[in-house]
């Protein structure tokens, strides 16, 4: 046995205890434990997500909370309005996020560079707006879930909150380890070369537009479902907490730069510090927003590969190698 052989054993042995920790994690934790660690599980899966298209792509979206609201509002409007069970309703906003992904998409390529940002921003503006007419779904101040649907999903609180854990659990891993998948394989090469130069992997023969529409449609699908469980955690939806910039686009943009943009230990670290940062300091009300600003401007200045590029400098180990010698072998 070789020793490539081994350490690749040990890191299969490490993420496999990391999953089984995290599947057991609700019998060892208390409702509040629970349900923040279901929230970091939520922003790592985002975060990961907004990492593809902004580190790997070169798409600087800021308008992700489009897709976190739509799919919330989606979800109730199918169990409130429509009577749809809530679990039969997840699979539903999934569909309906591909679908209006599809035209938002193609109004969004139209624009490329910091145009494209603003311009998704715009368009998540516009969706809040329009939430906030729909009169059967509260308008501006919102809706709660009726609570006999909350019990048809689940009797008892506890039940519940560690149902929803596991959805978000499956969700994060789906994203994590599909992300890891995918740029092992050919897409994955072909997006680090868009991120590179677009131009360059165009003459190579990438189709650029076609995975940069794929992906974006993949990722706004599963950014709604994302939406729609964590509403049903919290059971109540309105427009300002659905398409809120700050919540769902701003919070995410600063783990990924956090952690490290381009990689895909990045957003792990990044919000394992984040939620740390918030738990810690955030009773000190303004100066808690500047202390995250001071924190992104150094990042950005002095370590502009983020925190997994200073333990990058001091070790070689990766949680997730993606890259290849030409003996198809992962190493750093």
């Amino acid at each position: 046995m070789t020793r490539r052989w081994l350490d690749k054993q040990a890191h299969l042995v490490v993420l496999a205890a990391l999953a089984a920790a995290l599947l057991a994690a609700p019998f060892a934790l208390g409702r509040g434990d629970l349900r923040l660690l279901t929230e970091m599980l939520c922003m790592l899966a985002l975060a990961q997500m907004w990492n593809l298209l902004a580190g790997y792509m070169g798409l600087i979206s800021i308008g992700q909370h489009a897709f976190v609201g739509f799919g919330g509002y989606v979800f109730f409007a199918l169990a409130v309005l429509a009577g749809v069970p809530l679990l039969w309703a997840l699979p539903l906003v999934l569909a309906a996020g591909v679908a209006v992904a599809l035209p938002t998409g193609l109004l969004a390529f139209r624009l490329s560079g910091p145009y494209f940002a603003v311009g998704t921003w715009v368009i998540a503006e516009v969706y809040r707006l329009l939430a906030a007419q729909v009169s059967s779904l509260g308008g501006g101040s919102g809706i709660s879930l009726p609570i006999a649907l909350v019990r048809d999903f689940a009797a008892h609180p506890v039940l519940r909150d560690r149902l929803i854990y596991w959805l978000c659990l499956g969700l994060a891993l789906i994203v994590v380890l599909g992300s890891w998948w995918l740029m092992r394989t050919r897409v994955g090469l072909a997006l680090t070369a868009m991120g590179d130069s677009e131009q360059a992997a165009q003459s190579c023969g990438v189709p650029t537009q076609r995975l940069k529409r794929a992906l974006y449609v993949v990722i706004a699908a599963l950014s709604a479902l994302i939406g729609a469980l964590i509403f049903l955690q919290k059971l109540r939806i309105s427009p300002a907490a659905a398409f809120s910039l700050n919540d769902w686009t701003i919070t995410i943009i600063f783990i990924a730069v956090l952690g490290g943009i381009g990689t895909l230990e990045g957003p792990i670290l990044g919000v394992i510090v984040y939620f740390l940062l918030r738990e810690y300091f955030s009773q000190l009300g303004n100066w808690y927003m500047v202390m995250l600003g001071v924190v992104s401007i150094g990042i950005m200045l002095f370590e502009p590969k983020g925190l997994w590029g200073i333990v990058q400098r001091h070790t070689r180990w990766r949680l997730f190698p993606v890259r290849h010698r030409l003996n198809d072998q992962a190493e750093e």
